[in-house]
């Protein structure tokens, strides 16, 4: 399967009237819809009780448990669209790229790239390589029903960086290097990664996702005028890739103020907004025909539930006049979150944008 090849248009599902999908298309709403990033994860007991002793690769190609996790916040918090439970690298080792995922490190690639002789390492993905995401997403659109659920993929920058660093970097001095230095290579390196990124959201919207989501983690390192030059490109064919299945795309990153209208401009239906932007001045950086996603601090939730309240109607008055509105936070939630202010927090915006 490769980027160029016809998406077949999805048929309405039965989420199709969800108040999640609805908001991505720009349509009236009956409440803001909500979903939080790293929903399905460490801050629930649940979600350690039944990871417990498996590593973390593991778990995200056994449909059985990729189900659970994913339904987990969807029983708990009653949020409006449930993500699909896996890790941006899974699609790198689903082709064979020697790495693993070393706890309280993150991501670690044995053999980085460097060379034009390691893209060799990049062959396509194929639908078999990930056979265990269609198996877990039929599981997952039976459960669910009329909720959503949103696939989502690394977008190329960010698995760039760290296919190219080795794993997790504050500085991306080794992908910042090449992208500066070699560019040819580094347009090809990226290229390729938008074709196998785009093959693996291909899987997920075939098999029933109902929206996918792109996350560029990374991509909040880079100055906008190497945003646009170097990387836009390849996120705009990932996005290109995925149009014809007429499922909303989102596009997210961190520290992307600077750069959301060109993430914009890449081709998302719905742009993702981290909480240093107000969202009324976020909208106005993306430009009309866009919905936005967004955008309470993570850290909020530490806080009393009142200031929890208080800065959660400011992120809403900031959206009031958006033309469409998925209530988020600006990042995903932290680890020793207590799991009831997720709870509490949907319950308020439920409540608050009630129509």
């Amino acid at each position: 399967m490769s980027a160029n090849d016809a998406p077949r248009a999805q048929q309405p599902s039965a989420a199709y009237d969800s108040a999640f999908l609805k908001a991505c298309r720009r349509e009236p709403v009956p409440h803001t819809p909500v979903w939080f990033m790293r929903q399905a994860g460490r801050s629930l007991p649940e979600y350690r009780k039944v990871r417990e002793g498996i590593p973390m690769l593991e778990s995200c190609m056994r449909p059985d448990l990729v189900t659970e996790i994913t339904l987990q916040p969807v029983r708990r918090h009653g949020v409006d669209a449930a993500i699909y439970f896996s890790d941006i690298v899974v699609p790198l080792k689903a082709i064979g790229i020697d790495l693993d995922i070393k706890p309280g490190v993150g991501p670690v690639v044995e053999r980085p790239i460097r060379t034009r002789e390691d893209l060799a390492q990049l062959r396509d993905l194929t639908p078999e390589d990930v056979s265990y995401v269609t198996e877990a997403i039929g599981l997952l659109t039976r459960e669910l029903g009329a909720t959503p659920l949103i696939g989502f993929a690394g977008a190329p920058f960010t698995l760039a960086s760290y296919l190219v660093e080795g794993g997790p970097s504050r500085t991306y001095e080794n992908a910042k290097a090449m992208m500066y230095g070699d560019p040819e290579l580094w347009t090809d390196l990226l290229d390729r990664l938008a074709d196998i990124t785009a093959a693996f959201l291909k899987v997920q919207i075939e098999a029933g996702a109902s929206a996918v989501q792109l996350f560029d983690s990374w991509a909040g390192a880079l100055a906008p005028v190497d945003y646009r030059r170097s990387v836009l490109p390849a996120s705009a064919k990932v996005f290109e890739a995925v149009a014809g299945y007429g499922v909303p795309r989102i596009h997210f990153g961190v520290g992307t103020g600077e750069l959301l209208g060109f993430m914009g401009e890449a081709g998302a239906d719905v742009v993702g907004v981290d909480w240093r932007v107000p969202m009324d001045e976020a909208a106005r950086r993306v430009g009309p025909g866009k919905a936005l996603q967004g955008n309470l601090d993570p850290t909020v939730l530490f806080a009393p539930t009142e200031a929890v309240e208080a800065r959660t109607r400011e992120v809403l008055d900031s959206a009031k006049d958006l033309e469409g509105h998925v209530f988020n936070l600006g990042h995903g939630v932290m680890p020793s979150t207590d799991p009831d202010a997720l709870t509490r927090l949907v319950e308020h915006v439920h409540t608050l944008t009630a129509r």
